[in-house]
């Protein structure tokens, strides 16, 4: 009996019976956005419209960084730096941007603080309808809840949820964590990953430990 073909991260919808859901390596265009491989979104609507539909307000020269692994859940979007506005005078609006004489003052947008690029760790879970700001980074391992709103870092390994989210949890202990990002099983070559899914997905950390490959 031939044996089953690793899963091929190149393939747009790893499940050609359900088009809701999509890897997003093989879609991503843009420069500004990178994506690891088996990162998936699901959308009844589009899932491969992902860029330009949930990575808003993407003018400026921050990146969206995601990982390994992700799984992010429909209307999961990201707010990035051009959504800013000044917040130091009088007025909010962004008048340079109208065009006309008022195009002459575009130095009062484009010299606003910025927070960096955005990154998403590996192997992260992102609710539905969840909704990060700019230059938040979520750890790995992390678990967003549904219709959160963060605002701020997620540590690795770490359950966060509400408006504005907060830590409502640790997955593991800091040890176990340390070991967790230690062993970084998203890094392992794809037949041993193949070989120990059920380790990856239910099995302990010492478990996870005992069938890591070795260290080059």
């Amino acid at each position: 009996m031939t044996p089953a073909a690793l899963p091929d991260p190149t393939v747009t919808h790893p499940m050609p019976e359900q088009t809701r859901v999509a890897l997003l390596k093989p879609v991503v265009t843009s420069p500004l956005i990178e994506v690891g491989e088996f990162t998936y979104y699901d959308d009844p609507d589009d899932p491969t419209a992902f860029q330009t539909r949930n990575v808003l307000y993407h003018y400026g020269p921050e990146k969206l960084v995601i990982g390994k692994f992700c799984a992010l859940a429909t209307g999961v979007r990201f707010i990035m730096g051009g959504a800013n506005h000044r917040m130091d005078g009088p007025s909010t609006f962004p008048f340079p941007i109208m065009g006309g004489a008022w195009a002459e003052h575009v130095d009062l947008i484009t010299d606003l603080p910025r927070r960096g690029d955005t990154v998403v760790g590996n192997d992260v879970w992102i609710g539905y309808q969840a909704l990060v700001m700019p230059g938040v980074r979520i750890g790995h391992g992390a678990i967003i809840a549904s219709g959160s709103v963060v605002v701020d870092d997620v540590p690795d390994y770490g359950v966060v949820g509400g408006n504005p989210a907060r830590l409502l949890r640790r997955r593991y202990s800091d040890e176990d964590v340390e070991r967790l990002l230690e062993l970084a099983w998203w890094d392992w070559p794809p037949p041993h990953i193949t070989d120990h899914v059920r380790t990856i997905m239910s099995g302990s950390v010492d478990a996870l430990a005992a069938v890591a490959p070795p260290r080059p």
